[in-house]
């Protein structure tokens, strides 16, 4: 029996069409929704991975982009033997754009050593203005400001940064270098920012997207420019053998990024005004899915996995707290916290009046808001099935609530009617059981002794580290061999055979969050904290990577 809705639930600005539940939306643990679909795989498709999506799929990691050889859809790739997967690259004096938190960390140490005494401050102060500085004039006027050759391949991971439905189905390289040159960078001595990184970081995806003539072209057109070449035996075959379109995080992200709760009203599907709210209500996220779907409907992709959405007030950049109550709930059996505010800010510190907040209720219709948006997600799939076509499901949802820390794993009494059913808590890969202290979804720290918590996300607090990356992979290579998908050693020819499992051993020593953590700092949020509060940076970078 469904547990009732409360007064205490509800958010006064609720749209009428958010439905308020008591209990998170149940995961869906069929990917193929129980509806079978004969196909043909007697072919070879040229492109055998192609991806679609926005942070998650690009690989964005403590506050930039820069390890794109370590993108889900690269590890994919790995595993299956194909080394053919073209993806962007973001190199530079900050390793990354807009600002690579842990490479800036891992500068302050070697400059100023694992701990900053009261004296060197100044210096600290200085040096962070000096890198920025140099991070900007790389990215604005140096080698990071010049664009692809547009005369290049097709990118196959087509994934953007920030990007939610209606960039995906309208945003181009053309309509990125339209914003940067109606707006030539300035050099603020003071506010030491990548201005318009978005637009650059999109550049590199998408200016080697284009058709014959030249003309710019969407991801979706792109992949579906891919999907026309055919098969190795048939040119009219389908191009693509997996798709995967894992969007619509964006279309609600902004609302903890900002703690600002903006539900979209007119101008929702005009991509140049519509960064005012930060949350579409559920008919304006259908209404853009389903105009998404026709755009799908015309890619030559044997087999298409679409990912739900997760639930954003679930990362721990958005920190529950309870001045009340240190560390409670706003009651017993309830999955959230009275307030979310920004993570270096504590239970006993935290005013209302003072700090940038969201309210439980408010963070519950977020969520519902989500749950409703992963229902059309899952309908989509359901249709496109029942019509024939090779669609699975991924629950990005289900996979981040089976994760999550402080609101379900350490309260029991908040978890909902569906966990054990579902699976309960994720278990996680042997090789991450085995670490001390096991990866968690907490706020990621560290000090000189190592990592102290978190884990599974970056120093940003909302994207996952190279291991939790790694989770998604290994979630998305299951559903891919369901769907018959054969994967390869690496000389690409010798066939691999039964459960494939990605390389955790290898992800760790990749992942230096994990096998080497930066000590120059007692923790991480104390390093944010520092940054944001003297160059009042941090907060406007995310707030303009949504």
């Amino acid at each position: 029996m469904a547990k009732p809705v409360t007064p205490d639930m509800l958010d006064p600005k609720t749209p009428e069409d958010v439905e308020i539940r008591a209990q998170a939306r149940e995961p869906v643990t069929d990917p193929t929704l129980g509806i079978a679909v004969s196909v043909d795989t007697q072919e070879t498709p040229r492109h055998r991975l192609v991806t679609i999506g926005d942070s998650l799929t690009q690989g964005f990691q403590s506050g930039a982009i820069f390890n794109t050889n370590l993108s889900y859809p690269r590890m994919i790739a790995r595993e299956m033997g194909w080394n053919q997967l073209r993806y962007p690259t973001y190199d530079g004096p900050g390793n990354g754009l807009p600002l690579n938190l842990e490479h800036l960390a891992r500068k302050i140490e070697n400059k100023l050593g694992e701990t900053i005494d009261w004296w060197e401050f100044g210096s600290f102060l200085s040096f962070v203005r000096n890198y920025l500085d140099e991070v900007e004039d790389y990215w604005e006027r140096g080698s990071g400001s010049i664009p692809p050759d547009p005369k290049g391949k097709i990118n196959h991971n087509l994934a953007v940064y920030g990007w939610d439905l209606r960039n995906t189905l309208s945003g181009t390289a053309q309509t990125c270098q339209r914003i940067l040159d109606e707006n030539p960078p300035k050099d603020d001595y003071l506010r030491q920012v990548v201005e318009y990184h978005n637009e650059r970081a999109a550049i590199r995806v998408l200016n080697t997207a284009r058709d014959i003539r030249g003309n710019a072209l969407t991801p979706l057109q792109a992949a579906a420019a891919l999907s026309q070449v055919g098969t190795v035996e048939n040119p009219d075959g389908d191009g693509i053998e997996t798709l995967i379109i894992l969007i619509g995080a964006n279309n609600a992200l902004g609302s903890i990024l900002t703690f600002n709760v903006k539900w979209t009203a007119e101008g929702y599907d005009d991509m140049a005004s519509n960064d005012r709210y930060t949350v579409w209500r559920p008919i304006h996220f259908k209404a853009e899915l389903d105009q998404l779907v026709a755009q799908v409907q015309k890619i030559r992709a044997r087999h298409v996995i679409w990912g739900t959405v997760p639930h954003v007030t679930i990362a721990p950049f958005a920190h529950g707290v309870n001045k009340d109550s240190e560390g409670n709930k706003a009651k017993p059996g309830s999955r959230y916290f009275p307030f979310y505010t920004l993570p270096w800010i504590s239970d006993d510190d935290f005013d209302p009046k003072k700090h940038p907040n969201i309210t439980g209720p408010q963070a519950r219709a977020i969520d519902c808001a989500i749950d409703q948006y992963n229902d059309y997600i899952a309908e989509v799939v359901r249709q496109g099935r029942s019509e024939g076509r090779d669609w699975y499901l991924f629950e990005t949802a289900g996979l981040l609530d089976r994760l999550a820390s402080r609101r379900y794993i350490e309260d029991p009494d908040a978890r909902p009617d569906w966990w054990d059913k579902v699976g309960g808590e994720y278990k996680l890969p042997p090789e991450l059981q085995a670490l001390s202290p096991v990866p968690d979804s907490r706020f990621y720290n560290s000090g000189p002794k190592g990592r102290t918590t978190g884990g599974l996300f970056s120093l940003d607090g909302i994207h996952p580290t190279t291991i939790g990356y790694g989770i998604m992979a290994q979630e998305l290579i299951k559903i891919m061999q369901l769907a018959g998908v054969k994967f390869y050693h690496s000389d690409g020819t010798t066939e691999r055979q039964g459960e494939v499992k990605v390389d955790f051993n290898r992800l760790l020593a990749e992942d230096t969050l994990i096998s080497n953590p930066p000590r120059s700092l007692s923790n991480a949020v104390g390093l944010i904290n520092s940054i944001d509060k003297n160059f009042n940076i941090f907060s406007s970078l995310l707030k303009s990577s949504y």
